[in-house]
């Protein structure tokens, strides 16, 4: 839809918005589904399900339709809708989880969905909790039905999620698992919505008339990381056969990893994620005036591969945004990876003793690990050794059209996976970067209820960042603990590779590759016979050949001529191969 189009339909919207204000004021404070009346402790007056929150539709019909002087389309809810905090509630992956962790834990089924619907479904879920219900994940998927409930569900985390966070308790581990507050004391109509600007008092008034909110300016909570933490710090209570809490398992603690960094004093999540607008630009497509400082609503991550399946398969989880926007989405996130994650580097290669010996570097150059947060994800580096004539003699970390790593111990067998190495002398050694859960016997497990620990972290480290003093939330496990050459900032890795035989000079190409969900995390889910999991193995073995991207690029040429390129954006990366035994 083109600019001037949202512009129309925005003023007609916000006119009807405006028109309908008092009685949406009026049907807020006294009006609720039947026995959905709330006994709030703190209340002064009669709460009702759904009066905390607004669906984006309030937001957007003023917050669509606006561009930069150069004609860049940021419009707020074309970006966010394309983004996971939009579809949280519609991803496939998480709700199979749910299904695989219910099914593994049966006695705490109820309280695993309550649990899982904090920060993927977190209007209803916080509405639920103020009316004294549990959160519901399998009764709003797939989305569709058209409860208030419902909406609220599939809303994801939506705009009157994160704007009407208070800075109570931020920053605090209360805060962390979807800790966060909002203020439930005030009706519809007196209630704050926080941003970085001011609001004039007659665009207050229209604000309050179309969504019921009243803006208020607070940059100080609205850009800070700590708010970001309340959902992206996940401590997660690992449980036994009979459902009960045996310990406890930090499964994404990205503004930890953050706390331990350089990045801590100069760059907030909000700054890398929501790429501020360098003009000065309007904030609304009505009666605005232009701010600086813009923060783009585009949450940029790490999860292109999800927001290429819920273009692929959108009929099933009903995605509103539409697929040329999705594809767009997916474009960005994955430039933003390529531009903004890591570097790689051939720092030395030379001939000794029939062997080709390179030191190959990888920096991380983001603010947290990498990868960070959901432990499906992971990195790892293929490199190829080929001779003059170009034949490749050696392989090791090669992608395979099903979404499996050629020699990557993890994806053979479920029970097994790759150490971290120093050294790599034979192509069924893989350096990977990720992190191996293991549950109270010491198995190896993608079931993050029962995984009690990391047995390894070799996640690659931001700046700054020291692993002799990080806490356990954040500490490095496996050989890598005792790497020195695995520190702050990245990791360097020496290959050595038995070359008799070939002609010189000899070429080593390294790449570095990232799978948000490895193959070893999507196929557990297979033996689970539910809906859920059944249908999202189905998506992966559809799509497995993108489920993995090249974030960096280094060529050296045995001759002392060393060649490096970064860029993947215009670089040319092979597709994945095929297994000599696969037909």
């Amino acid at each position: 839809m083109s600019i001037g189009k949202l512009k129309i339909r925005s003023s007609i919207l916000l006119l009807a918005f405006i028109t309908a204000g008092i009685s949406v004021l009026w049907a807020q404070t006294r009006q609720g589904a039947p026995g959905e009346k709330i006994s709030g402790h703190q209340a002064a007056y009669a709460k009702s399900f759904g009066s905390h929150f607004q669906t984006s539709d309030r937001c957007v019909a003023c917050h669509n339709g606006i561009s930069t002087p150069a004609g860049e389309d940021i419009s707020i809810g074309v970006h966010w809708r394309t983004s996971m905090m939009a579809n949280a509630g519609r991803d496939p992956y998480w709700i199979a989880g749910v299904r695989r962790e219910t099914i593994d834990h049966p006695t705490a089924a109820a309280a695993i969905q309550d649990e899982c619907t904090i920060c993927h479904m977190p209007m209803m879920r916080y509405e639920s909790k103020l009316a004294g219900r549990e959160g519901e994940a399998f009764a709003h998927f797939p989305p569709g039905r058209n409860t208030l409930a419902d909406r609220l569900a599939e809303d994801g985390v939506s705009c009157s999620v994160c704007h009407q966070i208070t800075s109570e308790n931020l920053g605090k581990r209360e805060s962390f698992v979807g800790g966060f507050k909002i203020d439930t004391t005030k009706p519809p109509g007196e209630r704050h919505e926080y941003g970085p600007f001011g609001v004039d008092k007659g665009r207050t008034t229209i604000m309050r008339s179309s969504s019921t909110f009243q803006p208020t300016e607070a940059k100080q909570v609205i850009r800070s990381s700590e708010l970001c933490a309340t959902c992206h710090t996940l401590l997660t209570q690992a449980l036994d056969a009979q459902g009960q809490v045996i310990g406890e398992l930090p499964e994404q603690v990205p503004y930890q990893e953050w706390l331990h960094s350089n990045y801590r004093d100069a760059t907030s999540c909000q700054d890398c994620h929501m790429p501020k607008v360098q003009e000065d630009v309007p904030i609304t497509s009505v009666f605005s005036e232009p701010h600086p400082g813009f923060s783009r609503h585009t949450f940029v991550g790490g999860n292109f591969f999800m927001q290429r399946l819920l273009n692929l398969y959108r009929n099933d989880p009903a995605v509103m945004a539409p697929p040329e926007d999705l594809d767009s989405a997916a474009n960005r996130t994955i430039a933003h990876l390529q531009s903004e994650a890591a570097k790689l580097a051939i720092k030395g290669l030379e001939m000794r003793n029939g062997r080709l010996e390179a030191e190959i570097s990888v920096e991380n150059l983001g603010g947290h690990k990498l990868p960070t947060a959901y432990p499906s994800r992971h990195v790892w580096l293929h490199v190829t050794v080929r001779d003059r004539n170009g034949r490749a003699f050696f392989e090791s970390g090669a992608l395979h059209p099903d979404g499996s790593i050629e020699g990557n111990d993890n994806d053979a067998d479920a029970t097994r996976f790759e150490p971290h190495y120093t050294e790599i002398t034979r192509s069924d050694q893989v350096e990977i970067y990720e992190a191996i859960l293991s549950d109270a016997a010491g198995r190896v497990t993608t079931g993050l209820l029962s995984g009690l620990r990391f047995i390894k972290d070799n996640r690659l480290l931001p700046h700054g960042f020291d692993k002799r003093t990080a806490e356990k939330d954040v500490a490095v496990h496996g050989e890598a603990e005792m790497d020195p050459d695995f520190t702050g900032g990245g990791d360097t890795i020496k290959y050595s590779v038995a070359v008799a035989g070939g002609e010189g000079p000899f070429q080593v190409e390294a790449e570095l590759w990232y799978q948000p969900i490895a193959y070893r995390w999507a196929m557990n889910l297979n033996p689970y016979d539910a809906a859920e999991p059944k249908r999202f193995v189905s998506y992966y073995e559809a799509a497995a050949s993108g489920s993995g991207v090249m974030l960096a690029r280094a060529t050296a040429v045995s001759n002392g001529q060393i060649t490096t390129a970064t860029d993947c954006a215009t670089s040319r990366p092979r597709a994945a191969v095929r297994r000599k035994d696969a037909f």
